[in-house]
Parts: structure tokens; C-alpha cells; sequence
């Protein structure tokens, strides 16, 4: 049975209390899901926030989206997971990765290494977290004692993490990006459709091996609504240049058109790369709202809800 839709918004831009608040209730009047926010430098923290975030809403779920785990010793992580995650009643959801962005690693004092030890250390907090918080307690224990852990999203795109994320997570979290080869700062540069669709597959097959059948997520980084698609698709492109117009529209990454053509752009990326849970970023939280609204009218009662 095909699993509903789910759709989260990714909070980018930090806020005093009240007007905080006010945007967490608009994610919900909304219609999304997921209320989520990321852990860079100069955006919200993210644990405080979707602590505010669950006084100020009812129905979204919370979620890190995604955590960099270079950041977190993992015992202290846990310790922050197990405190949110009963102050949110339940609602959280725990995005992790690996981190990628260098100049954030050298402000923070902390070794860039190569993707191989970041990713290390992301396995190691997996670890960690699964041994803390299923109830077992922490070290003295009480830090984690009752909580279970709460639903786990990894995000990422080679083969490691995507295995990883098959074994362990509710979510796999696909970005869409990878490293931009020209470059070793961190900078990334969007996927073809077809490099998505190869990703997919690898999760796929790691999933089958595992037994686990986990949810897709897609992480959208533009939403343009427009009764042009080429000209928007025109205005894109230099942002990726080694992709031609045809594969920038052919992207799962990027939405482009009117109401009615996102919702069957998204169909069809269900269908394609099995991306039934859709993210968008903060800037887009109002102009995708129709397209929520559309896809809500086309579902069937009885369709799955996915993570719960």
C-alpha cells in the first residue's frame, strides 16, 4: 500500500520568542507534517527551537533536519535527544548526518577529516544512541531511562551512508547533491535525475538485505510556482551549469510551475524514486502550501501515514 504524502518545512531563520511561535503555528495552519530545523552555524539551535516549537503547535511532528554529528559528543547527544524528546510529548524526530560545510568545522575548532571519518563518527553516534536510549538509561542511569529513541532520519548519498541509513533509520534522507568536484570547501552541486534514481536503487538494495523498508525523503532546494516552466527553468540554470534545461526539469530537487504541475511533478517522483516524503526550505513555506492542498484532495482514505 502506498504511504501518504508527509511534507516538512526546514526553518531557516532564527526569531525572538513570539515570532517564533507565530511561525510554528503557520507550518500547522499550513498543512505540513514536520516541522523541522538544521544545525549550521548562525541558524536556531536546533533542540531549543522545536522545544518552542512544541508549545506553540499540536499536531506537527519536530525534527532535526539534520543534525551534524561532528558537533555532538554522542553520550551528551543522547542526553539532549532523551530531554527533548519528553518535552516535545513524543513528537520528535531525530535527523542525523555527517556534516559537510569546512569553514563551519575550522569555526567550531573541530577536524574536517576526510568523509570517511565523518562518516565514522556518525556510525559511532548511531551506536551510541540506539545503546543509550532505548530505555536501557545512560551512564548514571537516568539521563536516558524510559525514553525510547525516537524515529531516526539519515541523511546522505554514498554507498556507506546510505547502508547505514537502510539499517537503522525510519527515514532515508536523500539530498539530492553531492560533493562539488571543483571544489574542497564543502560546496555541493545538485544530482541528475538519473545519479538520484542510482541512489535510490543502492538504498533499495540495502534496505532488502537488512529486511527494513524504510520512507524516502527528498530535500527540495527550490520551488518556484509559475505559468512558465521553461523561463523559471532559465533563470536556474546558472546556479547548476553542468546540467542542460530538459534534466534541470527532470530534477526531484527542484519544482517548477503551477500548482496543478508541482502536485504531478511530485506524483511522479513518488512513483520514480519513491520520495513520499517531501521537505522544503523556509523560503518556500507559503508558495508550496497549494500544492499541499492539492495532493491532500488526490489521496485515498486508507493510504499509509509512513513514520508514526
Amino acid at each position: 500500500m502506498a504511504h501518504r504524502f508527509r511534507f516538512g518545512v526546514n526553518l531557516l531563520e532564527p526569531a525572538r520568542g513570539e515570532a517564533w511561535e507565530r511561525k510554528c503555528r503557520r507550518v500547522e495552519e499550513l498543512g505540513y507534517d514536520v516541522l523541522q530545523v538544521p544545525d549550521h552555524l548562525d541558524w536556531p539551535a536546533p533542540f531549543p527551537s522545536l522545544v518552542a516549537a512544541a508549545h506553540a503547535t499540536r499536531r506537527p511532528r519536530l525534527g532535526t533536519f539534520v543534525l551534524n554529528t561532528a558537533f555532538w559528543n554522542p553520550v551528551l547527544l543522547a542526553r539532549e535527544v532523551a530531554t527533548t524528546a519528553r518535552l516535545t510529548g513524543g513528537r520528535l524526530e531525530l535527523g542525523l548526518g555527517a556534516g559537510y560545510v569546512r569553514a563551519e568545522f575550522e569555526r567550531a575548532g573541530l577536524a574536517y577529516g576526510t568523509a570517511r571519518d565523518r562518516v565514522d563518527h556518525l556510525e559511532r553516534t548511531v551506536e551510541a544512541l540506539t545503546g543509550v536510549l532505548p530505555g536501557q538509561g545512560g551512564a548514571d542511569g537516568r539521563d536516558g531511562a524510559g525514553v525510547p529513541l525516537p524515529p531516526l532520519l539519515l541523511g546522505g548519498n554514498g554507498p556507506r551512508m546510505l547502508r547505514l541509513a537502510a539499517r537503522h533509520a525510519a527515514v532515508v534522507a536523500f539530498t539530492g547533491a553531492e560533493a562539488d568536484p571543483a571544489m574542497d570547501d564543502g560546496s555541493l552541486r545538485l544530482l541528475s535525475a538519473a545519479a538520484v534514481e542510482e541512489r535510490v536503487a543502492i538504498a533499495r538494495g540495502f534496505a532488502a538485505e537488512y529486511g527494513t523498508d524504510p520512507d524516502f525523503n527528498v530535500l527540495v532546494q527550490r520551488v518556484v510556482v509559475t505559468g512558465d516552466r521553461a523561463a523559471a527553468v532559465r533563470e536556474l540554470a546558472p546556479h547548476a551549469p553542468h546540467l542542460d534545461e530538459e534534466e534541470l526539469l527532470d530534477l526531484p530537487t527542484l519544482l517548477v510551475g503551477t500548482v496543478t504541475e508541482i502536485a504531478e511533478q511530485l506524483r511522479r517522483g513518488r512513483e520514480r524514486f519513491g520520495f513520499g516524503y517531501v521537505t522544503v526550505l523556509e523560503p518556500a513555506m507559503e508558495a508550496f502550501a497549494p500544492v499541499i492542498a492539492e495532493l491532500r484532495r488526490g489521496e485515498e482514505p486508507g493510504m499509509g501515514h509512513g513514520v508514526s
